[in-house]
């Protein structure tokens, strides 16, 4: 059994039970609530989009490429904001947002069940001072995951 199925399985879970619950949110909960970074829920979405396709990106790329792999860090430096600026997340229609964040994160979970184990040592040069292994990527993947579902939770309650 793969090392990470009990993520990936909870991953999948957590997928089915927040579909339906993000569609059904009002516009004005999705656009007008924020977060400490002044994110609102669409911009959370696109965000969690964004790291689905770089962090695909990168366990493929550390699978083939000489270690450790030079790759942009889409997340330092502010740049994930810029992402989603630049992508105008708040523009974007909710519900391809939506599909888009189920099945990206559906294909993560799919790469990760066919890694290549010998592999899970390589590392990523996340900043000029920092390694991750392709094992702590896959695993911080995960907690990174529902740390912005929780985010959207506090959003939604906040009055």
């Amino acid at each position: 059994m793969n090392q990470f199925e009990s993520n990936n399985q909870e991953l999948l879970n957590l997928l089915s039970q927040w579909e339906n619950k993000l569609l059904a949110l009002p516009d004005e909960i999705i656009r007008e609530h924020r977060n400490s970074q002044n994110r609102n829920i669409k911009q959370i979405v696109g965000h969690m989009i964004d790291s689905a396709s770089n962090n695909t990106h990168r366990t493929v790329h550390l699978q083939y490429q000489k270690s450790p792999l030079q790759f942009p860090n889409y997340a330092s430096h502010g740049n994930n904001d810029r992402w989603i600026a630049i992508q105008n997340y708040e523009e974007e229609d909710w519900g391809n947002m939506i599909l888009l964040w189920k099945y990206a994160n559906l294909h993560f979970v799919h790469v990760v069940r066919n890694v290549d184990a010998s592999r899970l040592e390589n590392q990523w040069q996340a900043d000029t001072d920092k390694l991750i292994s392709l094992r702590e990527g896959i695993v911080d993947y995960f907690r990174h995951f529902k740390l912005h579902l929780g985010e959207i939770e506090e959003l939604i309650k906040k009055k």
